[in-house]
């Protein structure tokens, strides 16, 4: 986009999109940017001032919303864009003024093959109850695995599916399942209003955005532990700490009752990141895969998940896979380079140097 376009965040749209970006940032004193595989790029026009970036932000906002991020300050919004995509936006104010960024989500759903997702966790889907966990930092595709996953459902089962988003990303159409999508602003109050009542609404699957408080884990571990698949995000690095996440936020004096609790009704918890692949454009998952085995389960209950990469690393047979495990086999099939897997590996000491090429040969280091 060169300096003599219009401003427009429509052209900031289009403009993503035929990059592959993944991200907009909209804010003053600098020109638009957005993240392509992972790094930022400028637009081609001048910084943005603070009157620039508040016309952008307010010509894809309701007067509702308007009228909430002025008083609030913070916003989360969803704006669909022709039948191409939606964007997932979250407004914010710094140095007084106006800020945006702008989440694409894509109009078509990927299925599990098409993410480079391990086959086991199409296995978990299709479990009719237990807790379902997404852990990793913001940004690394948390939402797109659980769209694919809950397509999945949709596709092959008879059964009501509950969303709580904020906001809606990926749009679901009812197929062999019923799906309820609700957004919380406009069609919930909060996370915790939805789920009170959710249980009365007769759901077989229910989809949590993210738990955030005491309230929202517990009525999760309720639901997960009478007959529905709960499935919901948490921000944590790795696997067990999702585990020591959830027990945490309880008093002490509720622990104990946690862990047992957590033991019976845990069905996995997946942890991924997004990385650059090797060689061209585009990003690919590295997944952490914890299943609650017995073993598992009793470490849970002991407290003592200091002890559960260990079992991660001994039970590749039963689908579990460490993050370093997962990164090996990125790294040996050629799909990120070798500093990549360096970089993210817990012990990395153990990172082979041969790699498989395209047409199966082996190569050394990253030539």
């Amino acid at each position: 986009m060169t300096a003599d376009k219009k401003y427009d965040i429509v052209k900031f749209f289009q403009a993503a999109l035929e990059r592959g970006a993944s991200d907009i940032i909209i804010t003053a004193g600098v020109p638009p940017a957005v993240r392509l595989n992972g790094r930022l790029v400028h637009f081609d026009v001048p910084a943005l001032t603070a009157e620039q970036t508040v016309k952008l932000l307010y010509s894809v906002l309701s007067q509702d919303q308007i009228a909430r991020f002025e008083r609030d300050w913070e916003l989360d919004f969803s704006v669909q864009y022709k039948s191409e995509a939606r964007f997932r936006g979250n407004a914010y104010r710094q140095k007084g003024a106006a800020a945006a960024v702008f989440r694409i989500i894509p109009s078509s759903i990927p299925t599990i093959e098409e993410l480079g997702l391990p086959p086991v966790l199409a296995e978990l889907s299709l479990q009719p109850q237990g807790l379902l966990l997404f852990t990793g930092p913001t940004g690394h595709g948390k939402s797109t695995t659980q769209a694919a996953l809950l397509q999945l459902i949709n596709r092959t089962r008879a059964c009501h599916i509950i969303t709580i988003e904020d906001p809606v990303e990926y749009l679901h159409s009812s197929d062999k399942s019923i799906i309820d999508q609700r957004d919380v602003g406009d069609d919930t109050q909060s996370f915790a209003a939805a789920l009170k009542h959710v249980l009365r609404q007769d759901p077989d699957v229910i989809q949590v955005g993210e738990l955030r408080d005491l309230e929202s884990m517990t009525v999760a571990m309720t639901a997960a532990e009478t007959g529905h698949l709960v499935m919901a995000t948490l921000h944590t690095n790795s696997a067990s700490q999702a585990i020591d996440r959830i027990i945490d936020v309880f008093p002490a004096h509720q622990q104990n009752q946690v862990r047992t609790q957590l033991s019976f009704c845990l069905l996995a918890v997946i942890s991924q990141r997004l990385l650059p692949r090797a060689g061209r454009q585009g990003l690919v998952p590295a997944v952490e895969v914890l299943r609650n085995l017995p073993s598992v389960a009793h470490l849970i209950r002991h407290g003592k998940t200091e002890q559960i990469a260990t079992i991660i690393e001994t039970q590749g047979k039963a689908g579990m896979q460490s993050m370093d495990a997962a990164l090996k086999d990125l790294y040996s099939r050629g799909l990120i380079t070798r500093e990549t897997a360096l970089r993210h590996m817990v012990s990395p000491q153990g990172l082979g140097q041969e790699r498989t090429t395209s047409n199966g040969g082996r190569v050394t280091g990253d030539e």
